[in-house]
């Protein structure tokens, strides 16, 4: 095909274990799925799921560096399971739902918090505080073939050695197959989509100089510095 410009390089994951790699299609990110996070952020663990996205080339490999982001004096960590989607689907009915899981990985939703709450309080967009450069940083995706389905045990992430985030994946106010029917209803996924599944409490600010550590069990451990 002849394009006009030069396409952009096309975004993919390691695959654990694998030569191959995953291509991203589509990055969705979960808002305020665990309890004791939507308490610490000030926000009713009644509501339903809510979704926001990154683009694609946020993604960003384990043992990277990333920038300290502009227009940003609060830079928050936030850690949390990556469903990497291998069969696409509408209308997902819960009982199928793993079905349409290729993987698992361990991900970082890194986030602009004091542009986000500005944007919030003023019932704008959260693009500028969630969807910025280098936003997504990512593990390997362990395929559910090698590991099955990693749905419960300890999820943790320390900044420098200093555990911040401890918590269990069984907390998730909405589980990954609840997930995914959810977001189904709303759009159409494809293979190639990635969905952040939500954070537990504990997140807090990094600066430059700062290693976060990100860990689930069954999965890589995520490594990534602030430059």
């Amino acid at each position: 095909m002849d394009y006009a410009i030069t396409p952009p390089e096309s975004v993919s994951v390691e695959i654990a274990g694998e030569t191959k790699r995953f291509p991203v299609r589509r990055v969705f990110c979960v808002g305020r799925n665990y309890i004791a996070h939507i308490r610490e952020m000030g926000g009713d663990e009644r509501d339903p799921p809510f979704y926001f996205t990154k683009p694609a080339d946020a993604i960003v490999p384990t043992g990277s560096a990333i920038d300290y982001p502009p227009l940003t004096s609060n830079l928050h960590y936030e850690c949390e399971l990556v469903v990497a989607i291998g069969k696409g689907g509408k209308d997902i009915p819960e009982s199928a739902a793993l079905d349409h899981i290729y993987g698992y990985a361990v991900g970082l939703d890194m986030t602009r918090r004091d542009v986000q709450i500005a944007l919030r309080e003023k019932g704008r967009p959260w693009d500028m505080g969630k969807a910025f450069d280098q936003s997504a940083p990512i593990g390997a995706i362990h395929p559910v073939a090698a590991v099955g389905h990693v749905l419960t045990g300890p999820i943790w992430l320390k900044v420098n050695g200093e555990t911040k985030q401890d918590s269990v994946l069984e907390l998730m106010i909405w589980n990954v197959q609840e997930t995914i029917a959810n977001l189904s209803g709303y759009v159409e996924l494809a293979p190639g989509d990635l969905i952040y599944t939500g954070t537990p409490d504990g997140v807090g600010p990094v600066v430059a100089g700062d290693v976060m550590h990100g860990h689930i069990d069954g999965l890589s451990d995520i490594e990534i510095t602030v430059r």
